[in-house]
């Protein structure tokens, strides 16, 4: 197996092209578990960890623009306030030495369906930028993204840039269910952002699926039953529904981690419970500005 360290873009993009079967390493949190388990053989690695390109962050037309090499620790402390729900996402990944590592675009390029980073990327409508040496740039909605289990959308010849992604205009949550609180692969994750302007609330299910999906029916749902206007109270039955709509939108396995029937019982009460934390959030906000 050849080892390929690029330093540049550049560099990284003309390696890739050249050998479209390299694997990419960022963090190598996940991979490097596959190869040490032998189950992943990789013709090449292509370890991206050099290339200063990937290690930023800018604004650009009011969205964020995430670079492939940030790691959790540097999104919790940097961007937490402006990427919440993602921030908490990232503080439940592993071991401070895991989130002083790993990445966002390695999770991505991993496209499990128990990564942590997925589900608040779908609820905030993020995009992932890719790149090639011979097609350049395309942008790849975080809904089209995940396209099988440890499957995504990106060609051969392509690497991830970065990921896009709108500041929060309202609160978002994460939630996570797992065998014990800490280092552990989710048995099912939830995440869900208000977007009080558009009147609109994303979600996202993790460990759910065989890919991280959307709840649309339950979004849908529960943005014409909130009073966006007034910010009265939830109705409990309304936040009921909402979990119930999520739950259905899962298509869970019985595997060791948990049962299927578990899972959806799970998503629906974190579904329910992270929507009233968000909801009370953007309505106690509003008596502030008030």
């Amino acid at each position: 197996m050849d080892f390929l360290r690029p330093a540049t873009w550049a560099d990284a993009l003309a390696a890739k092209a050249e050998r479209p079967g390299a694997l990419p390493l960022q963090g190598g949190t996940d991979v490097m578990v596959e190869i040490n388990f032998d189950r992943r053989r990789p013709e090449a690695l292509l370890d991206l960890t050099r290339v200063r390109e990937l290690a930023g962050w800018d604004t650009a037309g009011g969205r964020l623009r995430v670079g492939a090499g940030v790691t959790y620790t540097r999104l919790i402390e940097e961007l937490g306030g402006r990427l919440s729900g993602l921030a908490q996402a990232s503080r439940t990944v592993g071991s401070p030495q895991i989130r002083n590592r790993g990445t966002v675009g390695g999770n991505l390029g991993a496209a499990s369906p128990a990564g942590d980073g997925h589900p608040p990327l779908l609820a905030c409508g993020a995009e992932v930028e890719a790149e090639s040496a011979a097609r350049g740039v395309r942008m790849i909605p975080a809904a089209d993204f995940f396209t099988g289990a440890k499957r995504n959308a990106l060609e051969p010849d392509e690497l991830i840039r970065a990921f896009w992604a709108a500041p929060a205009s309202g609160p978002q949550y994460f939630s996570k269910i797992g065998p014990r609180n800490a280092m552990v692969i989710a048995v099912c994750s939830f995440a869900v952002a208000l977007h009080p302007a558009e009147r609109r609330v994303g979600t996202g299910l993790g460990s759910a699926a065989p890919t991280p999906r959307r709840a649309a029916a339950a979004e849908e749902f529960i943005a014409g039953e909130l009073d966006w206007d007034g910010r009265g109270p939830l109705a409990e039955s309304a936040a009921r529904r909402f979990g119930e709509l999520a739950a259905e939108a899962a298509a869970p396995i019985d595997d060791v981690r948990g049962t299927g029937r578990y899972r959806r019982h799970a998503l629906a009460v974190m579904a329910r419970r992270t929507l009233t934390w968000a909801w009370n959030d953007h309505r106690n906000a509003g008596r502030r500005a008030s």
